[in-house]
């Protein structure tokens, strides 16, 4: 049966997928054909998704992307690949004049540092081929709006759109796509142990027009079509997926 959005005979790597939104792309992108390596720093976790992945050949690397070491031992092992899913994140909840810089620097680190340079070693290594889809995980946060207490969370999502604007005009002549998602809230356990309390979650919830927040897997489909070969001439481009909440 033909069908643009299969995944067949693509390797795919996918960064936090131990957990959320990572592990619905990995699990949903198996389904579609792909060999997954799957990367976290949670082995115990990480396990787990690879369990559920459908057919073989998978593999995954246990590391943790904020550390230089782990990141460059991960580049070492990793094949070529046709597709790059950019999913470790980190949030941290801090009104800005209790924002330190230290606080910055950590989620920083993780949501823009550690996703670019690993892609850099990707492309530089010619462990990226030509036709690559490289997709990051981003947010409507810090791109088209933001919240009370969100300017850490914030700042690093919309270093990750700018970086995709750019990464998508170099890399263009290669024949390398460069796409982002931009979830609004998504049911995950991201909030979990933070300042915001579930109350706050459930007022919170009244601002999506659709009336709940979303899914992992909801992500994981547009994540699938821009790995695909249905979005060949996608570049550059921010998808958002936020239930409506922009219209109001």
């Amino acid at each position: 049966m033909y069908n643009p959005f299969t995944l067949d005979g693509k390797t795919i790597l996918v960064t936090g997928a131990s957990s959320g939104i990572g592990k619905a792309i990995a699990i949903e992108s198996s389904k579609m054909g792909a060999t997954l390596i799957i990367t976290g720093r949670n082995e115990q976790r990480l396990k787990e998704t690879y369990s559920l992945l459908e057919g073989s050949s998978h593999d995954l690397i246990v590391a943790d992307l904020s550390l230089k070491e782990d990141l460059y031992l991960l580049h070492k092992e990793l094949p070529v690949i046709d597709g790059l899913v950019n999913c470790a994140g980190l949030t941290k909840v801090a009104p800005f004049s209790f924002a330190t810089r230290d606080s910055f620097e950590e989620v920083m680190n993780v949501n823009f540092f550690a996703p670019t340079e690993l892609t850099r070693l990707m492309v530089k290594t010619k462990k990226i081929r030509k036709g690559t889809s490289i997709v990051f995980i981003s947010s409507v946060s810090g791109v088209y709006c933001s919240a009370v207490a969100s300017s850490i969370y914030s700042s690093s999502k919309g270093a990750v759109n700018g970086l995709v604007k750019g990464m998508a005009l170099d890399l263009a002549p290669k024949g390398i796509r460069v796409n982002s998602v931009n979830p609004g809230m998504i049911e995950t356990d991201i909030f979990k142990g933070s300042a915001i309390t579930e109350e706050q979650l459930r007022i919170d919830v009244q601002n999506y027009p659709l009336g709940r927040y979303g899914k992992p897997e909801e992500v994981a489909y547009a994540v699938i079509y821009l790995l695909s070969d249905a979005a060949l001439w996608t570049t550059g481009t921010n998808i958002v997926i936020d239930g409506g909440y922009l219209l109001k």
